[in-house]
């Protein structure tokens, strides 16, 4: 799958609507990003840069897009799902320092090349998969995604009708013109043949119907068999998309062109009734989010993905408003949170925005508002409690305040040996014992969880007992380290904090039972109000 024109078209919900329609066929699919930035992944990068930094099950920090495959296909991915070129360029270093090459002079062809097509390869040596649909990062004719192109050109003869292409485009629309414009999706499918690589499929991204007409003008001057040529029109949510590209025939052209075979149409019910339930719903549930990334809403994209699954099952409409932590103040909480149904606090890193946090939280919990604290969420709701409650007014997180004399966030006993940040947090799926009767073992409906990780403080236990005694429950713990996991207020309506992200887990099919549960609760609150 490449790009072309301009970027976030959507290569990622066009492959994953496709792995959703091939996976509803019986078909076993995986997807994988190939990301051309230098960066080893990620986790380094500020949310302004990249959006939202998604975690795997084995705790590889990945692009946000392995957010989309995991919610569209309800697999899981693993760091053989996300490659950059940094760590293309690291393993073909490690391979010269270690002499693999013989003394042989290195150089992007073959070695980087070859290292290229041996990551996307990987996946067919590490699972049983029918088809494995690897999505090239940026857009062509950009300089960081050559190496990959020529390793794409590569692999089309050497795997031969076992492998497409399809680009994707964008075909804009001239408003003073009135008319659609197909110029740049042929310059871009030139830049490609250029290259060596004939596309075989073209997914066109487009506001407005594009006519038969236009789409043969586009595969003559592209070369594209005119059954091949098929639009991706604007749709009022992502979720509809794999529905739309089962009617253009997007997976029936794949199946032909690989001499693949299904029996029988997409089994698609479930996802049907998830859209039925979508469209059905009249009533409106109202969440607030407080972070210090809510003018660009990639950076909780899994956060704002799992509220609306969430909300849909319960057979509601959701409104999600952004509150920027940093600008939240005592003067204007009650301006801003009072007509919310339920508030999240959301995860994040460092000391911007943090006060803000607590004067959202100090408001949410002294007017029993629904609150869920995700990461630093949590760790917030720790903090405001001991100043409030404890008594503890200089209480902090050793991130935030390294001197602070009630450190009851401190950092992990085996992160402070630890200099370098990529890669070092605590990352991944851990297990998480909840206590019987807590608000997230009722959730849940168990009492032992895995989610997933990423952070390097935590819940300091020597404050344990004294939280406890001042009502706030300490409900999750990880069964070998004792770490605090999960914090809750049982006096309160649904007040909530988990070290863990459950947003990474939540999928169309199988939406998050917390999210699930703060959503009910966030409703049973606004209709409380109303009565």
């Amino acid at each position: 799958m490449t790009g072309g024109v301009v970027s976030s078209l959507g290569k990622g919900i066009i492959s994953s609507s496709l792995a959703c329609l091939l996976k509803s066929r019986g078909y076993r699919v995986t997807i994988q990003k190939f990301d051309p930035y230098i960066n080893i992944d990620p986790g380094t990068l500020n949310p302004y840069e990249h959006g939202e930094c998604y975690v795997t099950v084995d705790g590889h920090e990945a692009d946000l897009d392995l957010g989309h495959y995991e919610r569209f296909t309800d697999i899981q991915t693993t760091r053989a799902n996300n490659v950059t070129t940094g760590r293309i360029y690291q393993s073909v270093i490690d391979k010269e320092r270690r002499g693999d090459y013989l003394g042989k002079t290195v150089q992007i062809v073959p070695h980087i090349t070859d290292e290229i097509k041996r990551a996307v390869k990987a996946l067919g040596h590490t699972g049983d998969f029918d088809f494995i649909i690897t999505e090239i990062g940026g857009v062509v004719g950009d300089i960081e995604s050559l190496p990959f192109l020529e390793a794409v050109r590569q692999l089309r003869w050497e795997l031969g009708d076992k492998s497409l292409c399809i680009h994707l485009t964008y075909v804009p629309y001239i408003a003073a013109a009135k008319e659609l414009k197909t110029k740049p999706t042929q310059h871009s499918v030139k830049k490609l043949q250029e290259l060596g690589i004939q596309p075989d499929v073209l997914v066109l991204r487009t506001e407005h119907h594009i006519s038969p007409e236009m789409r043969r003008k586009i595969a003559l001057f592209c070369n594209v068999a005119p059954d091949a040529v098929v639009q991706s029109i604007d749709v009022d949510t992502i979720y509809r998309v794999p529905l739309r590209m089962h009617e253009q025939g997007l997976d029936e052209i794949v199946l032909r062109k690989t001499h693949a075979h299904s029996a029988h149409e997409p089994e698609m019910g479930p996802w049907m009734r998830f859209l039925e339930k979508m469209d059905a719903a009249e009533d409106t549930v109202t969440i607030g989010l407080v972070g210090k990334y809510v003018e660009l809403q990639d950076a909780y994209k899994s956060i704002n993905e799992a509220l609306f699954q969430a909300a849909t099952y319960a057979d509601h409409k959701l409104k999600l408003v952004y509150i920027h932590s940093e600008k939240l103040t005592d003067a204007d909480v009650e301006e801003k949170l009072g007509g919310m149904d339920g508030v999240v606090i959301a995860p994040g890193f460092g000391q911007r925005g943090i006060e803000g946090k607590f004067v959202a939280l100090k408001y949410c919990r002294e007017h029993d508002i629904p609150t869920f604290g995700i990461c630093l969420g949590m760790q917030c709701m720790v903090i405001e409690f001991a100043r409030n409650v404890l008594g503890l007014p200089e209480a902090n997180s050793t991130e935030m305040n390294p001197s602070t004399p009630d450190n009851v966030i401190d950092l992990m006993e085996e992160q402070k040996s630890i200099s370098n940040l990529g890669g070092t947090m605590r990352l991944g799926a851990y297990d998480c014992q909840l206590a019987p009767g807590s608000k997230a073992a009722e959730a849940y409906g168990e009492t032992v969880v895995k989610e997933r990780h990423r952070h390097r403080f935590e819940f300091n236990n020597a404050y344990r007992e004294r939280f406890e005694r001042a009502g706030m429950s300490c409900v999750g713990q990880n069964p070998k380290t004792h770490l605090v996991e999960v914090v809750e207020l049982p006096g309160k309506r649904w007040f909530v904090g988990t070290q863990y992200h459950p947003e990474y887990s939540s999928t169309v099919l199988h939406p998050n039972p917390l999210f699930i549960s703060f959503v009910k609760a966030a409703i049973a609150y606004r209709d409380e109000r109303k009565k």
